[in-house]
């Protein structure tokens, strides 16, 4: 038995209909693409499903009963998500539709006016370990504004290399935004000393948290203000939720400053020909019809993994991990690109194996039942650091079992044999 496993994990695994598939061949599916996308318990399905056949209407607009029970529902999913992270308040939670559009909105408000506008002198930094969805966006906004984008660069063991905190961080940082845990090196960042180190220059942080949430016991609440950051993004679906819907957690006094992101119905106080006066938060970021039915399957979602415990899935990743990481260091030719240590990473391992192009080898495990992805992961920056193209990236979650760490294992030497690889 390894230690730090799960107790119930056969019955947890049967809350998640999808594991019970069988493939080609009669395979069974070992789905370790759980960084990619979490698969669903049967309680988000049926939750969403319930929501759909009984309570369908648009909220806070119809004065009906469905539409009384569905903006009941909807906001309880709020309530739902703000405990589940340890928000100060509710009021701080913002609904998108995934991560990326989260990061955009802070990026692209930070551009327009406030008291954090971005303008020539000032600077942004990031991380050479960001997924392009915080990379890209900061681009896109230091282009527009004339403000200058830098970034931390990574040790050879897949770390941030801080040794340059000092000049990376000046009186004319501005923004600060990196990744809690890397998807592609799986490192798990100290989020903590670097948002300190930020706002003493004076700077906002912002924290991609889309690997953090899935698998670290998350209390913003336990954070001191110093530490704190001022802005956190995640998405639903790498949580057993639903795609279609993000989290923007953000300080009040942080959201309070920034501009409206999109114009439309609910985001308003009032309008007139001339101008317009906007609600305040969480609405003034939540134009239009929100996904409704997909906020009220994430709370569920999040009840289901406070259910199990975080504390407790945070040890489950990190014993399948550690078991992965021994599994994979005995196929020869293989390499794993990030920390080996499985206490300062998450479920993200990302390998090459010599000889063998990752397309090739994913294909060859998913003949096998096994689903893992292959590519840039989104992070060509952290790959060209390391000096490769692409990479296969396995990655667990709660529900993954020691035997299908064994089984994908046993496909990599199979994937060795098939090519022929010396």
């Amino acid at each position: 038995m390894i230690e730090g496993l799960l107790p119930e994990l056969d019955v947890i695994r049967k809350d998640f209909p999808i594991l019970e598939r069988t493939l080609a061949d009669g395979r069974p599916l070992v789905y370790l693409d759980s960084a990619n996308t979490s698969q669903k318990p049967q309680v988000v399905i049926d939750t969403m499903v319930d929501h759909l056949e009984r309570h369908n209407a648009n909220i806070s607009r119809a004065m009906h009963l469905l539409g009384a029970e569905s903006t009941e529902a909807f906001e309880n999913g709020r309530d739902r998500v703000a405990s589940f992270i340890g928000a100060p308040s509710r009021e701080e939670v913002i609904f998108t539709k995934n991560a990326s559009e989260a990061l955009n909105l802070v990026a692209n408000t930070l551009a327009w006016k406030g008291p954090h506008q971005l303008g020539e002198g000032d600077e942004v930094v990031i991380t050479e370990m960001e997924h392009h969805s915080n990379i890209v966006p900061w681009q896109l906004v230091t282009e527009r504004t004339g403000a200058t984008l830098r970034w931390f660069g990574l040790t050879d063991e897949g770390e941030l290399d801080l040794s340059d905190i000092d000049d990376l961080l000046t009186e004319r940082t501005k923004v600060v935004a990196l990744t809690w845990v890397s998807n592609m090196l799986g490192t798990i960042n100290p989020i903590a000393e670097i948002t300190r180190r930020a706002h003493q220059v004076g700077a906002l942080v912002v924290v991609d948290a889309s690997q953090a949430v899935p698998q670290l016991p998350v209390d913003l609440q336990s954070f001191d203000e110093e530490s704190r950051p001022d802005f956190l993004a995640f998405t639903g679906h790498k949580v057993v939720g639903p795609t279609g819907v993000g989290v923007l957690w953000g300080r009040r006094e942080a959201l309070e400053s920034l501009p409206p992101f999109l114009g439309g119905g609910e985001m308003i106080e009032t309008v007139r020909m001339e101008s317009s006066t906007y609600a305040p938060i969480p609405h003034r970021f939540e134009a239009g019809t929100p996904p409704i039915v997909e906020v009220v399957g994430l709370g569920a979602a999040v009840d289901y993994l406070d259910h199990v415990g975080m504390e407790a899935i945070h040890r489950h990743e990190q014993a399948i991990t550690g078991y992965a990481l021994e599994g994979l260091a005995g196929v020869p030719g293989l390499t794993v690109l990030g920390p080996l240590d499985p206490t300062r990473r998450g479920g993200a391992v990302s390998f090459e194996l010599a000889g063998v192009h990752p397309h090739d080898v994913a294909t060859v495990l998913d003949t096998r039942g096994l689903a893992v992805r292959a590519g840039h992961h989104c992070a060509r920056p952290a790959h060209a650091r390391f000096g490769v193209q692409s990479s296969v990236r396995m990655s667990s979650y709660l529900y993954t079992t020691p035997a299908e760490i064994d089984a994908l294992v046993e496909g990599l030497h199979f994937t060795r044999d098939y090519f022929k690889v010396s």
